[in-house]
């Protein structure tokens, strides 16, 4: 797979600029600069987006910025200054989106909020993050990752019986980005094929609301949350890893009937099974997880993790070893087709990153490198008219 030139990409000519922190919108950005948009990312002088500080372990870059800021261009900016707010003015009259996710209130404060900005500018599509929405009781409470977790129960569905845990990635983070992302696409659509720009917003806490859709119908109707049950299914049985001879663990799973009578003839070698009474439906398995487990156990025991994947491939069944995050970084899925690409650090350091997940014909997305803290400034404010002695005097009083 070569490199499309960004001119032919997509989102080519669209310029997005965002003033954006930790996850949720640079995940969003990085998604639209994958694309060819010119994604213009607003920093804070010397320190910049504090998500550069989280950790220090890709040659002392942060994982997390990293992953999240590759082919975005880096200008710093006192946004609290009047000449810094008149740059970012600049820019957002030459741009087609424009992404926030500032702490509460601060965007109003700023004049940057969608009203005040359809006022001015009635063709840049808005896209705000929040917390919990810019409207509510909770509009002003702050908002990370776990504690939206929290919030919409998903912590108490994860972990066993001895308690719960929170999911090993950030999932609110991640989901505001989607939604963000595909709302920004849709808004794009919409102008190219009305002339209306219309502002997009939203919420961590929807956002994740959303994928929890599932477990809040179970609880609502069932009377009882799904239990915490480690890495077993809390709704489909059999579902969940069990333990080969040889200490390693396998997860299989069981969709449908047709799966459940080959797991019990071609696999467990117990086709009485098949209709028994305790196992007849997907309810009474779940009901009867406990023993139909055991049953499971007991045949495992008796293979090495390697012959059980082959008996239960050969008998249609889903199965998987269970991975560390090495062994996925590894994984000859990613090698055979091709989807790691090197990116460059600021220092010029490549670093092996992922190609997006969806693949567009005849094109491939753009992977250019991780900026530095402001370091297309100076490109920037030229392109915008600022000379030269201008700029020097902006770095010297800090608004830069």
């Amino acid at each position: 797979m070569t490199t499309t030139p960004a001119r032919d990409l997509p989102l080519s000519g669209i310029t997005v600029v965002s003033v954006e922190q930790a996850v949720a919108a640079p995940y969003a950005t990085r998604q639209l600069a994958d694309l060819g948009a010119q994604v213009i990312k607003i920093e804070r002088s010397g320190e910049g987006d504090f998500a550069r500080r989280y950790d220090t372990t890709v040659h002392g870059q942060s994982s997390y910025f990293v992953w999240l800021n590759r082919s975005k261009e880096s200008i710093t900016l006192d946004l609290k200054s009047d000449r810094g707010r008149e740059v970012l003015e600049r820019l957002l009259a030459g741009a087609d989106v424009f992404v926030q996710n500032l702490a509460p209130g601060a965007a109003a404060r700023l004049g940057l909020d969608a009203p005040s900005l359809a006022e001015r500018l009635p063709s840049l599509i808005t896209c705000t993050i929040t917390g919990y929405g810019s409207t509510g009781p909770w509009a002003h409470r702050k908002a990370y990752d776990l504690l939206i977790q929290c919030q919409t129960g998903l912590v108490s569905l994860t972990g066993n019986e001895h308690g719960p845990a929170r999911v090993g990635i950030s999932v609110a983070d991640i989901a505001a980005g989607m939604y963000a992302y595909s709302g920004i696409l849709t808004a794009l659509f919409t102008r190219a094929a009305t002339g209306v720009a219309r502002a997009v917003e939203v919420s961590l806490f929807e956002a994740l609301a959303e994928w929890m859709g599932q477990p809040a119908y179970y609880t609502r109707f069932g009377g009882t949350q799904p239990p915490r049950i480690g890495t077993q299914h809390a709704t489909i049985a059999p579902y969940g890893t069990f333990t080969a001879a040889d200490g390693n663990d396998v997860l299989l799973s069981i969709q449908n009937e047709r799966e459940w009578t080959s797991l019990c003839e071609r696999f467990l070698l117990r086709p009485e099974l098949v209709h028994d009474e305790r196992f007849a439906t997907g309810s009474d398995r779940v009901s009867n997880r406990a023993e139909l487990n055991t049953i499971i156990a007991e045949r495992f025991d008796q293979l090495a993790s390697a012959e059980a994947m082959h008996l239960l491939d050969a008998a249609g069944i889903a199965n998987a070893g269970v991975n560390a995050v090495m062994d996925f970084v590894a994984h000859p899925v990613l090698a055979a087709r091709d989807r790691w690409r090197d990116v460059s650090l600021p220092d010029g350091t490549p670093v092996p990153a992922l190609l997006p997940p969806v693949d567009l014909t005849g094109t491939c997305p753009r992977m250019d490198a991780i900026p530095g803290v402001g370091e297309h400034t100076d490109r920037i404010l030229t392109a915008l008219g600022y000379d030269a002695a201008t700029i020097e005097r902006m770095r010297t009083d800090g608004v830069i």
